[in-house]
Order: C-alpha cells, then structure tokens, then sequence
C-alpha cells in the first residue's frame, strides 16, 4: 500500500472548523493506561513510508535545528526536516499560550506541505510544568519531588505537565532528567530527584509514565530521558561550557565520570532500565564523558548497551551541539556520533551544514545506508506512537486544550507537590506549626517574596530569573492568605524592622540559574541571607528559617540561631504550599533526597561513604 500523506489544506481547515477536535477533560477525569510494551509494534506503518523515501528526506528525519535559527520557515520543506526544537530562551514573540501555539502551527503547517506530508516532531524543555509559558503551573523540581518519596504524585505532575505541553500542539518535553547527583557543587543537582539510583529510578519511571500516558493519546507527550549517561557522578575541574569564569572554581558540567564500568551500572545506569520498561520513546545521550570518552560518540554505550543490552527501540536526540565536542572537525564528529548510534542531531544553527555533511558521508560509504535506515525507522516509530500520523486528528494544536494551561484544579496538584516536598530539618522547642492568630509576623529575606526566585532555573527563561516572571504565589502571599485575620504580617527584604513581632520568618537560599552557571565552588550561605537573618534575630525573635535552594547549602553558625529550618528547595509556583506546612494545616512528610554537609571540606558526600558524618543524613525529616 502506498504512502497518502493527508494534506496540509484539509488538516487546517478541520482544525479551524471544529476548534479543536478533542473534548478538554481535567487530568483527574483521565484513564491511564499502560503504553505498548515494544515500539517494534509500529514496523507494519514504518516498513510502508520508510521506502518511499528518499536519502535527503531520511537525513530530514535526523536533522533538529531550534527555530530561532531557521534562515526561513520554507527551509523545513528545503531540508524534510523531521524535527525543530525551542532551546532554553528560544521563544515566540512573547512567552503567552497563544504565541507559542501560533509558532508551532506555524512551522508545522510546513512539515505538512512536504512531498510526504510528515510531521514535525517539536521539542522543548518543559522540565517542571509547561515552564516556558506565562500563567502555566510551574511544579517544584525534581529534588523537591524526590523528597516526596510519592511516585503517584509525580506520575500526576507529568502527566498535567505533558497536557499543558500538548495545549500549545507541542509533542515532545527533554525530560526527565534522571541523574544521580554525587557532587552538590554541580550546577544541575536540582534537576535530579536524588543521590540514590533506586529512588531515581522509581520517580523517573513514574513521570514517563505519566508523559507518555497511552501512546497516541492527544493529551500526552513523548518523553525524553536525560542526560545518558553518568551526567551526575563528573569529576570537579573536568567540565567545560562555563569553564572561564573563576568565581565557580573548576566546574563539573559537561565534565568526565571517573568510574568503573561496574559503578556506572550501579549508580547511573540503572535508572534507564525503568525508564525503558516504563515505555520512554527517546533518551538524550550526554554532554558529559565517562573515563575521557564523549557519551555522545561511544558506540559501547549507545549501540552495545543502550540499544542492545538494554533493548531500547526508541531513538537517541544528541544534546544542544554536543557533538561538537567530539575529537576532530565537523565531518568526523557526525561520522563518529551516527555510527555511534546517535539517530537524531540537535544541530540549532549548523542544520545545513549537517544535512549535506552526512549525505556526502553516506554517499561515500562512511556512514552506512542501514544505519541510515535504523535512525529513521526509531524516529518514526516514535512519531507514530505519539499519535502524529493518526488518522482523522490534525497534527496541529487542538486549542480546545487552552482553558486547562494554569487551572486551579493543575494548581491544586502544585501546592499539594510543594507541602510534600518540605524537610524539616530542625524544629527546636517545637515553634512549628506557627500560630495563625499571633498579633504581628515579620517575614524577611530576598525569596519570601519572589516568585522567580522560588521557581529556579528553566522558568520562562533558560537560566531562570529574578522577579515577577510568570503567574502564582509567592511565599509571603501565602503567609498572609493563611493567618488570621487579626494578624500582621510585616516584611522587609534585609531583616530590619523586626522589633515588636512574635516571630520572625526568613526565607533564604539561592537565586535562579541552570546549568553550567549553576556549578559552585562554594555553597555558603551570601552575605545578604546571614544580614537578614542576624537582623531578625537582633529583634529577640524566636526564628523559622526558610531555605529555597536546588541543592544542600551550608548553613554554618546560621543553624545556631534557628529555631526552625525548613528546606522548601525550589518550589515553583505554587508558594502557598509552604505556609500551609508552616501553620500546620498539613504536617511536613518529605524526607532528605541528598544528604545535607556539615562544610564545604565534606563534599561531594553520599550515603554509604565510608567516613558518612553529615549535618543531616539521607532520608531524615522530621514532622510535627
């Protein structure tokens, strides 16, 4: 049977006639069903596209540019391109719902108007809700959901995430990340759920499941599991990327991972097996190298391990240039990465340059056809799966999916993650749960009110940033939602003015960033915190101490003037969540997912050191 395309014309016209084809349901209304077990059930539909086409449109397939670096729209019918992606700030004209809905009909009305009509794939980095929109729910990251310990919980948070996605006709999210962060000093630690490879396994697994759903459902996303492999365990002074800027030290992303293989398999690998088993479509081999070899050139890794041991039928997505950094010039790193077993390349400005690089590399017997063949056949099982070539449904945006980005009832799910992912740490006296009805609270501190800076990095922009960013709650707006209404809740940013309360509030931690400006040599507490917290306690006030971090900062003699510390990590948008620990109308559950140092000298510290003496162990939270 040949290959019939439904063309461009028909599908807008359905989609604008009807608004959308598919009946908005909330995420609690949703069946979940288990995925297919294996990709290869989808070879019926691939052997009868697959030869119909042409070399140039199978290296279309494996080709990724971000599109703030397309020279023009028309170049994704010029090159058959398979997929574009939006990088950490590669946005619309402005980060609304609409916008971004608009830009990937946009181009994907493009993919449509090829010779075979194949749709776009498109990829983004919706690492903790649809985080790259204004208004969306932005959940807390990975090391607060670690500290759950709640696998249904982060099913449900992908899952909504995954809805949010789809709502802007976006398929694909680059996630879950499951590293196993070793070394707090690393820029991405937040990004993992925890130091122990068994429970990352058990949340990585769970927000597949949750992404990918049943496949072809229109509601869900394809998932992309990251960084493969070891991105957690790099050696300090072996990264690159933001290695010129001496305030961080040696840096540890994109480094080496000095291990054996037999450690690799038990600490970094063993996450991808449930990932795998858990039906993720696609896997983003690493930056990062392991015993001085790129990830993303080893065929022992992707090929021999990924691929065969492990049986993986999906398709490798190289990271944003990645193969750059393999030895040689351009010519010899695509060489090296596709007959690695690198399917597709994230290629953001070089597409052209790539396209006609490993067309002339195929031609001349250095890249073999079938491996060629085997690239395209992974991703088109997986476009397939996702549901872009069925039947009846436009692959454009079903806008009916608007009204759900950012609803209360996605919200709600948010505050109930950030009540459960709270440590608490110290509680001396026992002054938590504060009471509602106290005359006068002082907050203080540079994230009670900030709701950047209680999202993190990947928030609307790449690195993250300070301020009013997107929609929600900030800390202190939930404290003064939930005292009585007799109550004052005073505030300033440097602790001053404290005199007269009842009792002082300080929230403190870090500002935003993502990875490689992340990577620190020092995670000291900054001058600002310790003035906020000195000033507050000059007052005479008892002091609950609020740490929003991506990772285990050291308090030092700050934990000596507490009298409560909470770690509330970073929990996105949804702030109300941790005055409803604060005051008691939930008690605190969540438990260490890292182990929390005593001094910079201990790090990097892991469960199991021989010489383990932390500040806080693994696993330890307290409750009321």
């Amino acid at each position: 049977m040949n290959w019939t395309p439904l063309g461009a014309a028909t599908l807008v016209s359905a989609s604008l006639a009807c608004g959308g084809a598919v009946e908005p349901r909330s995420v609690e209304q949703t069946e979940v069903k288990v995925a297919p077990k294996s990709l290869s059930s989808f070879d019926a539909q691939v052997d009868e596209l697959l030869p119909q086409m042409t070399l140039e449109e199978k290296i279309g397939q494996m080709t990724q540019p971000d599109q703030e670096h397309l020279e023009s729209d028309e170049d994704i019918q010029r090159y058959f391109l398979g997929s574009v992606l939006s990088g950490g700030s590669s946005d619309p004209e402005t980060n609304s719902l609409k916008d971004w809905t608009d830009l990937y009909d946009r181009l994907q009305l493009q993919a449509l108007q090829t010779r075979l009509g194949i749709p776009l794939v498109y990829g983004i980095d919706a690492v903790h809700g649809n985080s790259n929109i204004v208004g969306a729910v932005i959940f807390p990251h990975n090391i607060g959901l670690g500290a759950t310990r709640n696998a249904a919980l982060v099913e449900e948070i992908a899952r909504i995430t995954a809805q949010e996605v789809r709502a802007t006709g976006i398929q694909w999210t680059f996630a879950p990340c499951v590293a196993v962060p070793q070394d707090e000093r690393w820029g991405r630690t937040y990004e993992g759920f925890a130091e122990d490879p068994e429970l990352v396994s058990t949340l990585g697994a769970a927000a597949v499941r949750g992404f990918e759903g049943q496949w072809g459902d229109s509601r869900r996303v394809m998932s992309c599991t990251k960084h493969f492999v070891g991105d957690g365990g790099t050696k300090w002074g072996t990264g690159a990327g933001f290695a010129n800027d001496p305030k961080r030290g040696a840096p540890l992303d994109q480094g080496d991972t000095q291990v054996d293989e037999a450690t690799l398999r038990r600490i970094h690998l063993r996450p991808y097996i449930d990932a795998i088993e858990a039906g993720t479509l696609s896997i983003m081999p690493s930056y990062s190298s392991w015993n001085g070899e790129k990830c993303s050139g080893s065929k022992q890794l992707l090929t021999e391990i990924l691929k065969g041991e492990l049986g993986f039928e999906g398709f490798l997505i190289s990271d944003y240039n990645a193969i750059d950094q393999l030895p040689g010039d351009y010519r010899a790193d695509i060489k090296q990465s596709i007959n690695a077993g690198m399917d597709m390349v994230m290629v953001p400005s070089k597409y052209k340059e790539f396209f006609e690089t490993l067309k002339s590399l195929v031609e001349a017997g250095e890249v073999p056809q079938s491996r060629i063949d085997d690239a395209v056949r992974r991703i088109l099982r997986a476009k397939f799966a996702v549901g872009l070539f069925e039947k009846g449904r436009s692959p454009l945006a079903d806008r009916s999916l608007h009204e759900s980005v950012g609803s209360p009832a996605h919200r709600e799910v948010a505050r109930r993650a950030v009540r459960e992912s709270l440590v608490l740490l110290e509680n001396d006296n026992g002054i938590l749960p504060l009471a509602k009805d106290a005359k006068r609270i002082h907050v203080a501190g540079k994230n009670a009110d900030d709701i950047g800076n209680q999202s993190g990095g990947w928030t609307i922009h790449w690195q993250g940033e300070s301020g009013a960013i997107t929609q929600g709650t900030t800390i202190l707006d939930g404290i003064r939602a939930t005292v009585g209404a007799g109550t004052k809740v005073s505030y300033s940013l440097d602790g001053t003015g404290a005199e007269g309360a009842e009792v002082g509030i300080v929230v403190i931690g870090e500002t935003p960033y993502a990875e490689g400006a992340g990577d620190r040599a020092d995670l000291s507490l900054d001058e600002a915190d310790a003035a906020a917290i000195a000033n507050v306690k000059a007052a005479g006030l008892p002091l609950v101490l609020v740490v929003v971090s991506g990772r285990p900062l050291i308090l030092g003699d700050t934990l000596a003037s507490a009298d409560a510390v909470v770690a509330a990590w970073l929990p996105g948008s949804e702030g109300q969540g941790v005055a409803d620990v604060l005051f008691g109308d939930y008690a605190p559950t969540g438990k260490l997912p890292m182990t929390w140092p005593r001094t910079m000298d201990q790090i990097p510290i892991n469960v199991g050191d021989e010489d383990y003496d932390p500040l806080f162990a693994y696993g330890h939270g307290l409750s009321y």
